[in-house]
């Protein structure tokens, strides 16, 4: 052990038989070092017997950054999307010995600069941030991705003969609310559809009755509602409900990202249910410059309940 009573690189090689920078390569996860599968075992089975624990801020001196990768989710971006990525993102970093810190809310600049200053992360990443920028859609997005899913949504209803349908939307500007909406009457022009109408269903539940009892007066040829996530899909349903309208009899609904609560609604809730785990996972690598190795990925998919 060394002077400060902390077991060093240098007590692990001596138990494990290697020189000292073969420890760090194997305990760094070196992409760029082939050792035998043998070697490494030896040496992270003797850093386990030994209690061996790096040093994070010497580390951090000597790599130029911190083994923290730091993930920004904004602000109404929670739900089953956001935290299915984190578990796959958390979990790969863990994997190649890095920390993820999430940061809920607004990604002010300033205090993404004093995050920076502070813990010198290895990377700062925010959920959604490509299409953020405005960045459309490439066509991989409409094979797996979130364009994907969005087209999962109408295509769903179309299929089931809706042709009026209505994208049901948020009171307050999300960061991926335009983007949704892109998408979504991007997929209806490529069915076939009529442009989607568009309306807000606001709190608190009085507000959304009205809302949606003023749209339908105007609009009375819709009979679906696409909505922009599960919250806002159960404010339509309790909407419909206090009009003395039937669902799906007179207007069909249906979620996205599915929440636990849409299955205890009256109808159940029909939704998109969405894993981002893999996406997590390639985040993690992408972050750390190691190949996605083939990760890709999993496609979103229609959980059919009462509501369609």
């Amino acid at each position: 052990m060394g002077r400060s009573g902390r077991v060093t690189l240098t007590d692990v090689a001596k138990a494990s038989g290697v020189s000292r920078a073969t420890v760090s390569f194997v305990l760094n996860d070196d992409p760029r070092q082939t050792i035998s599968t043998a070697t490494r075992e030896r040496v992270m089975e003797a850093a386990r017997d030994l209690g061996y624990v790096p040093h994070g801020i010497a580390r951090a001196l000597r790599e130029g950054s911190s083994r923290i990768v730091v993930l920004n989710v904004d602000w109404g971006m929670e739900g089953n999307f956001s935290r299915s990525y984190v578990r796959g993102l958390d979990e790969e970093l863990a994997e190649h010995d890095h920390i993820l810190l999430v940061r809920h809310g607004h990604a002010i600049p300033e205090a993404t600069q004093k995050v920076l200053d502070t813990i010198a992360p290895r990377a700062v990443l925010r959920l959604g941030e490509a299409y953020m920028r405005g960045h459309g859609p490439v066509e991989e997005d409409w094979e797996s991705g979130f364009a994907f899913n969005a087209a999962l949504q109408i295509g769903y209803l179309a299929e089931r003969g809706h042709t009026r349908i209505a994208m049901a939307l948020p009171d307050h500007d999300f960061p991926l609310t335009e983007a949704r909406l892109g998408f979504a009457r991007e997929a209806a022009r490529r069915l076939g559809l009529p442009p989607l109408e568009r309306f807000v269903v606001p709190r608190p539940r009085e507000a959304g009755a009205i809302a949606v009892r003023s749209f339908l007066a105007v609009h009375s040829d819709v009979t679906a509602l696409a909505a922009f996530d599960d919250d806002i899909a159960l404010r339509a349903l309790t909407a419909l409900r206090d009009l003395d309208l039937r669902v799906p009899e007179h207007v069909a609904v249906i979620g996205f990202d599915e929440i636990e609560y849409g299955a205890l609604s009256t109808p159940a809730l029909t939704t998109v249910h969405i894993d981002a785990e893999i996406l997590g996972r390639i985040a993690a690598r992408n972050a750390l410059g190691i190949d996605a190795g083939g990760l890709a990925p999993v496609p979103g998919r229609i959980v059919v309940r009462g509501s369609v």
